[in-house]
């Protein structure tokens, strides 16, 4: 279960976290290349473990010393989030994976080792006063969620989303909570909360359900946002259309231009 709403960051906050999304680019093309080149020299696979290493002499390194001033845990996510994606590939369930871009969808995954959830308050690792964010589920008790996993997002037109991962198929609800208004914000996915799989396995789908979701939400929100432009387009060239016909008739009658203009219909 997750679940995803509008957040917005102050403007430190904003910095830490575009520097955040930053050194996950870097983590997750610098390993996606090498291996690549270690496949095409050698034939030979790159196992996590290899790329923890990896991220470890990465961070030694003056040039990239960047690294070191944001959390550990979204670099690390970036690590095991590449390693399912070419296991997703070899087993022909997903694309391969491609390099990330700046211009792009930005997203940066927290553990609860990187992050706080008190109250329903939400504070972030390297970052000193809370993400500030707007609920949409009024019959759902924020102060009681006990999320497993908190993924920062900013799509290309510059909103910023939070997306909460839980372990149960729905937090507690609120006692004699109203009905769902709307809003921002969108549930996703379930688990059956009552399954014995062991932790690891839950984890990893956990993982995937929120990738999958968040893959998504960035391709639907935009194609909802053209239809919503394009119907507007729609409503103001009906507005304006009759406008332009009555002015030119009037001025065609009267000789002249009409006084009231288009301006008189707005």
């Amino acid at each position: 279960m997750a679940y995803r709403c509008r957040a917005y960051p102050d403007q430190a906050q904003q910095q830490m976290l575009n520097r955040t999304f930053g050194c996950v680019r870097v983590v997750w093309n610098r390993t996606l290349a090498a291996r690549q080149a270690r496949w095409h020299l050698e034939r030979t696979g790159t196992s996590y473990a290899e790329t923890d290493r990896a991220l470890t002499a990465m961070k030694k390194d003056p040039d990239l010393a960047f690294l070191s001033e944001v959390s550990s845990v979204p670099l690390q996510q970036a690590l095991r989030h590449q390693h399912q994606a070419f296991t997703a590939f070899f087993a022909r369930r997903a694309r391969y994976p491609r390099f990330k871009s700046r211009r792009g969808r930005q997203a940066a995954h927290y553990t609860r080792s990187a992050f706080t959830m008190r109250g329903g308050v939400l504070r972030l690792a390297k970052t000193a006063a809370p993400l500030r964010l707007t609920w949409s589920w009024p019959e759902v008790d924020l102060t009681a969620l006990d999320p497993t996993m908190v993924i920062i997002s900013r799509e290309p037109d510059g909103r910023w989303y939070v997306t909460f991962t839980l372990d149960t198929d729905a937090p507690e609800p609120r006692p004699d909570g109203p009905r769902p208004a709307g809003g921002q914000g969108e549930r996703i996915g379930g688990e059956d909360p009552g399954s014995d799989r062991d932790e690891r396995e839950r984890h990893r789908e956990r993982l995937e359900v929120a990738q999958r979701a968040d893959e998504l939400l960035a391709v639907a929100e935009p194609l909802q946002f053209l239809v919503l432009r394009d119907a507007a387009r729609g409503d103001l060239i009906h507005i304006v259309a009759p406008e332009l016909v009555r002015g030119a008739q009037d001025g065609a009658a009267g000789g002249g231009e009409s006084p009231g203009g288009l301006g008189a219909g707005f």
